[in-house]
């Protein structure tokens, strides 16, 4: 059995706060790349999810399964299978990539998924009628989707995309396992200076919080936006 002596507890063994403050500096170093990874990432999963959501929608069977097939599978592994494959299986096979663009891409790929099932629920919440409307006034199917469709899904897609999003960046933080030098990765530096693992990752989880209260209020202004006019 394991026993806790409240007697012995002590807050300083836990968090020193001026040894955090010390060394916020260094952790903050971590910041640009892990915001640059989970918006680069972002990016290409928004891409990437978006013809997945038209290819799992389409009544043709050879772009429909691919695309069942891709969000399956990525839906059903662990991402930092992916980030392992990229950085260390790819020069394997004589293609070099750096870690950043490892992560990137691992993240994009794997985060494409999740997007691409938000972003086709998105677009059948558009009532059917608007798309025989469409074709009754000579729209082509792109121009449909430009004009009508995706203005109407893109209100209905923010709230969980912008989940995905800081789900991704707080995530990023597995890119420290391929020495991407993000957030957590510079607490592991810090960590070994002052041989107070404990301090520096509770002040990197209070990094993360930060940053996601700051896109989180992003969110809340995209709503009222998209929203105002409903």
């Amino acid at each position: 059995m394991i026993g806790i002596e409240i007697d012995d507890f002590e807050p300083g063994k836990i968090f020193n706060l001026q040894r955090s403050i010390e060394n916020l500096p260094l952790i903050l170093e971590g910041v640009p790349y892990t915001v640059l990874v989970a918006l680069a990432g972002m990016v290409l999963g928004l891409v990437l999810g978006f013809f997945l959501a038209l290819a799992r929608s389409s009544a043709q069977l050879w772009l429909q399964l691919p695309a069942r097939f891709y969000i399956s599978f990525m839906r059903g592994t662990p991402i930092l299978v992916y980030l392992f494959v990229i950085y260390f299986g790819f020069p394997a096979v004589g293609i070099e990539i750096n870690a950043v663009s490892a992560a990137v891409l691992g993240f994009g790929t794997n985060s494409a998924a999740y997007v691409a099932e938000i972003i086709r629920s998105s677009l059948s919440s558009v009532d059917g009628g608007q798309w025989e409307s469409s074709r009754a006034l000579g729209f082509s199917y792109w121009k449909t989707l430009q004009r009508i469709i995706v203005p109407q899904a893109t209100r209905v897609a923010i709230p969980p995309l912008a989940n995905v999003f800081l789900d991704l960046l707080k995530a990023t933080s597995l890119a420290a396992m391929i020495t991407v030098p993000e957030i957590l990765n510079k607490a592991q530096i810090a960590a070994g200076r002052t041989v107070d693992s404990m301090t520096m990752y509770i002040t990197a989880a209070l990094v993360y919080w930060a940053l996601t209260l700051l896109f989180s209020f992003f969110q809340n202004y995209l709503e009222k936006r998209y929203n105002r006019y409903v």
